[in-house]
């Protein structure tokens, strides 16, 4: 058991949900759990709440987090006006979290990060660590084809230059000086494990083991798995445009040798209509424009996406405050600026 003296620091564990009513009572109950063990150790100061970030959700979610907001004084509850995505839900528990903690947890919803970490979260933050990454120890609860879908995913990242912890998700703690820094960042297309380590300042790891979802289903199907493996690549790396400019040369100087291997088998006589050769020359070299082509277009589609300036998210219904009383059918338009 540890002890720390002196003014003990704020902390806000912010958990964007989505379509969760299956786990949170559970996920409030052990999280409470953790906040009681934190403040009676004077860890973390008795201000210290749990954030549910209610992305859009259809089924009874928000309905629970109310509930929960009136009976457990730990919890408070954001509502977003309509689903903006677990990065953009995520964004904002975290920047409104900022005005009254000194530290902030991110954590999903589903347990399958484990809460007991929190406790080494906040030995390191109390070393002077202002960044503390929460990374999986090994990957045996996922399929094979997720595991290694993964592990290629972060190598892939690494060799395009950029910098992402190896197995770790949106499990981590963010100091108060690194979320102010976070809310410079303007982009719209989010990729905070990318965002994160560009912020700098002392970090950490923290090293723990992954369990299996406790209740409900998965909310990163294959479609969204590939869509935000696509956008963390897009947003940090021009690296597939430069690989395609790179190909672009090879094919013009491998036409450059296919014009002279013509020309001198038409001075020899040796030529012969290759209508198969040809087509298949024409169908791969135009299907490989349209793909570069195509990887352009995501990033004009990005860059169009960025000028727009919109917000990024817009809260409903808040029951986070300055001074902690709830705040009802207040809406605010929030975006990185804040």
């Amino acid at each position: 058991m540890y002890f720390f003296n002196g003014n003990s620091p704020v902390l806000t564990i912010v958990v964007p949900c989505f379509n969760e009513e299956a786990v949170l009572h559970e996920t409030t109950r052990r999280l409470t759990e953790i906040l009681d063990k934190l403040i009676y150790n004077n860890v973390v100061s008795k201000e210290s709440t749990m954030m549910f970030v209610d992305d859009g959700s259809k089924d009874n979610t928000w309905n629970i987090i109310e509930e929960l907001n009136r009976n457990n004084s730990f919890v408070k509850g954001v509502k977003l006006a309509r689903n903006v995505g677990h990065q953009n839900a995520l964004l904002a528990g975290l920047l409104i979290a900022k005005e009254n903690a000194d530290c902030v947890i991110s954590i999903d919803a589903d347990l399958q990060d484990d809460v007991n970490a929190i406790e080494k979260f906040m030995e390191k933050y109390y070393e002077g660590y202002e960044i503390v990454y929460g990374v999986r120890e090994e990957r045996k609860t996922d399929t094979f084809f997720k595991r290694n879908t993964a592990q290629a995913f972060y190598k892939l990242m690494a060799k395009m230059g950029v910098n992402i912890v190896y197995n770790h998700a949106d499990y981590r703690l963010l100091s108060k000086r690194v979320l102010n820094h976070l809310s410079e960042f303007r982009e719209s297309n989010l990729f905070l494990r990318g965002i994160i380590p560009l912020i700098g300042f002392k970090s950490i790891n923290v090293y723990y083991v992954r369990n299996e979802r406790f209740a409900g289903e998965s909310k990163y199907p294959l479609k969204k798995m590939i869509k935000f493996a696509f956008d963390g690549i897009t947003s940090f790396s021009i690296a597939p445009i430069r690989i395609i400019t790179l190909i672009g040369f090879l094919f013009f100087f491998l036409s450059i040798l296919t014009s002279v291997y013509a020309v001198i088998q038409k001075f020899i006589g040796n030529t012969l209509s290759g209508w198969t050769s040809i087509m298949l020359s024409i169908w791969f070299i135009g299907g490989f424009q349209l793909m570069g082509i195509g990887l352009v277009g995501e990033y004009i589609g990005k860059i169009f996406n960025e000028v727009k300036g919109r917000p990024k998210y817009i809260v409903e219904v808040s029951h986070y405050s300055n001074n902690g009383t709830q705040q009802r059918n207040h809406q605010i338009t929030a975006s990185l600026s804040t």
